[in-house]
């Protein structure tokens, strides 16, 4: 009887999502097989979903009583469990409570809630079961309320105790010898505690297309250099499940890593470059590389800054890899700040209110202590929070000087200015008084990808996800002057294509920043901003003008018609920008030939295609071509270079293990294994 046993073991493990390739198809398997083992596989996914649709109601100070007193006066005398039930209910119900627990000591309230529900029979019948889960998710609020989130903020501190406000003057950043494994683990947990809930939003990409160079010469777009959405699908597959594909954006990928492109020489702020290949995953067509590097600004002629952090401590951010992730991100980033930063803390839930006024960053003791006091509670008054975050940067603007607020949140606004458009356009206004934006992502489950980027993109400001204490070190620590010090702002670019030496071309990613060909010129037209020292990097694959493809094109025009001058050009780049207090912008311009075209993309080149190519498979992009893992891990690995901080190895293992989880070639929508998370798009 053992191997029954085991098989429905796997089989809930199945349900939640916690196997791995070779035992999710061993149960596919069985349960093509077995109709005992397929109607106990739908059994578990209706508990499931009752438990998904069970929505939260306000609690009485005795339920937590009540609840005691009925587990126990129950017996497994009385009332035998079925071992196949327990194990399936045990387990759903630490995987269900672990991630409320944020400490070493795992033997907190959830698991005693835990092993004394699990050790109880009266889940035998199943009415009973889902009373008595009901109970159990009332009874965890009450438990949150008066101690886990006490676990939450201890395991926290002991994370950053190093810059506790007794040990302020010591400043040793803890970073250097934390175990990332261990919040990878955490990670995983609350994956899989919000898999089967999730609410998360993405707006809906539509790719861009090949476009022929007689008819559309012009590709105009604004820089992009957020980026979240590499680190939010490494989140996914570090939980071992494939992103949704709109939160796929390939130039966010792309600038996720920085390119080793020259310092600028001139009066312009930043460089650029210019190369051309073989296309990697279409030998017909060929891949052209447009990169920009800003300015690197040296620490002590940075300019004053004043930042107002603006901290979303709804009840939504309780999550372990929420609130207390964001409390130890800035605890790094405390490490880093001087007199010359000036620092307030503005949180807002049911109401907003001011944690610490504008204070100089060199004062860490007492910026220590008020990221000590945050806690969670409450529901998400986003539109008052970010008006009074505004009008505290406003009392504290220093002219000349970087004024910022930060907003740290999931995304989840619902109580207040709450719409997309009346928060951009508030956000609009407030950055033509100087006051940009930045934008820190958290969490599962509830993520409101799509509000967060545009409320950064119209901020004039940057969008991260931080996912790991890694994350926070890499956009907190190390990249903290391209985070937080624009150099350039409204950076546009325009390219010319030759129709003599270019059939079509489409521009790889960038589809939400894409513009009409007069923005181009037109200075109030807003776009993107480039930070000090950051890296900007676009790809456009071509089409040779000699090449037989087929390409969609309009009909001959009756009233018109246009004239291809012969000229050796590929393509004319122009680039618009203005300085970050100014509202004239200045232009450059470069020319390219066919003669940079190489046979193969060698170094960072060769890299950022990996990249893209990872892209358009994760995607399933109809312009895949060619493409393979197997391909960008080849190229990827050769061109990894230096390396200094992990993040191209890094990206190396993602591919190897999206490798193991793509399977959408041979599944088809109606097979269990094709089952997975409905998530929004907008």
């Amino acid at each position: 009887m053992n191997e029954p046993m085991n098989i429905r073991e796997l089989i809930s493990r199945y349900v939640d999502g916690q196997v791995n390739l070779e035992e999710r198809r061993l149960v596919e398997d069985q349960l093509k097989q077995s109709t005992d083992l397929n109607a106990y596989y739908q059994e578990l996914k209706k508990l499931n979903k009752v438990l998904d649709e069970w929505t939260t109601e306000t609690v009485s100070g005795d339920w937590e009583t009540k609840m005691n007193n009925l587990l126990g006066t129950t017996s497994q005398e009385d009332h035998p469990m079925k071992k196949t039930t327990y194990f399936w209910l045990h387990r759903k119900l630490s995987d269900f409570l672990s991630p409320l627990v944020f400490s070493e000591n795992k033997v907190g309230g959830a698991a005693k809630i835990a092993d004394k529900l699990s050790s109880n029979a009266i889940f035998l019948q199943t009415g009973v079961l889902v009373t008595l889960c009901i109970m159990l998710f009332v009874t965890v609020q009450v438990y949150v309320k008066r101690g886990l989130q006490g676990r939450l903020k201890s395991a926290t501190d002991d994370i950053g105790d190093q810059f506790s406000v007794g040990n302020a003057s010591q400043y040793q950043p803890y970073y250097l010898t934390t175990d990332y494994s261990i919040e990878r683990e955490m990670a995983e947990e609350s994956w899989r505690y919000n898999a089967n809930m999730n609410t998360e939003e993405y707006g809906h990409l539509n790719e861009n297309q090949f476009l022929t160079a007689k008819d559309n010469p012009l590709s105009t777009f604004s820089i992009d250099v957020d980026t979240a959405s590499y680190s939010n699908i490494r989140r996914f597959l570090e939980g071992n499940q494939m992103p949704p594909v709109d939160s796929v954006r390939i130039e966010e990928m792309i600038n996720y890593f920085s390119y080793d492109y020259p310092q600028p020489k001139g009066a312009d702020p930043f460089s650029m470059t210019t190369k051309g290949a073989v296309c990697p995953w279409n030998s017909a067509h060929q891949l052209v590389l447009v990169g920009l590097q800003g300015k690197v600004l040296d620490p002590g002629h940075l300019a004053p800054s004043n930042l107002v952090f603006l901290i979303d401590v709804s009840g939504s951010m309780a999550d372990a890899n929420k609130l207390p992730l964001l409390k130890s991100a800035l605890k790094m980033m405390v490490n880093q700040l001087t007199e010359k930063e000036h620092v307030a803390i503005v949180v807002y839930a049911g109401a907003a209110g001011e944690v610490l006024g504008s204070t100089p960053g060199n004062n860490k003791a007492k910026i220590l202590e008020a990221i000590d006091r945050l806690q969670s509670g409450g529901s998400t008054a986003g539109g008052a929070g970010i008006n009074l975050a505004y009008a505290i940067a406003k009392e504290n603007f220093i002219k000349e000087g970087n004024n910022r607020v930060i907003l740290a949140t999931d995304g989840d606004f619902n109580v207040g200015v709450s719409s997309d458009g009346a928060l951009v356009r508030l956000i609009e206004d407030k950055r033509k008084e100087g006051v940009f934006l930045t934008v820190l992502g958290f969490g599962t489950g509830n993520y409101k990808d799509s509000k967060m980027e545009q409320l950064a993109d119209k901020g004039n400001g940057n969008y991260y996800y931080i996912d790991t204490l890694k994350e926070a070190k890499k956009v907190l620590v190390e990249e903290l002057g391209s985070t937080l010090f624009t150099i350039a702002k409204d950076v546009k670019i325009q390219i010319e294509f030759n129709p003599s030496q270019v059939k079509a071309y489409r521009l790889v990613g960038y589809e939400n920043r894409i513009l009409a060909k007069e923005d181009f010129n037109d200075d109030k037209k807003d776009a993107g901003e480039l930070g000090a020292g950051h890296t900007v990097t676009a790809l456009y694959e071509i089409v040779p003008v000699d090449s037989k493809e087929e390409i969609r094109k309009a009909d001959e025009l009756s009233y018109q018609q246009s004239q291809v001058v012969d000229s050796p050009d590929l393509m004319t780049l122009k680039l618009r920008y203005k300085d970050p207090d100014g509202e004239e912008s200045k232009l450059i311009t470069q020319k390219i030939s066919p003669a940079e075209i190489l046979k193969v993309p060698e170094g960072d080149f060769a890299f950022a295609a990996a990249v893209a190519e990872f892209g358009l498979l994760l995607r399933n992009s109809e312009f895949k071509g060619d493409a393979s893992y197997d391909q960008v891990i080849q190229s990827a690995s050769v061109s990894k270079g230096e390396d200094r901080f992990g993040y191209r190895e890094e990206f190396l293992g993602l591919v190897k293990k999206v490798k193991e989880l793509d399977h959408r070639s041979d599944e088809s929508p109606s097979s269990p294994a094709a089952e997975g998370i409905n998530f929004k798009a907008q």
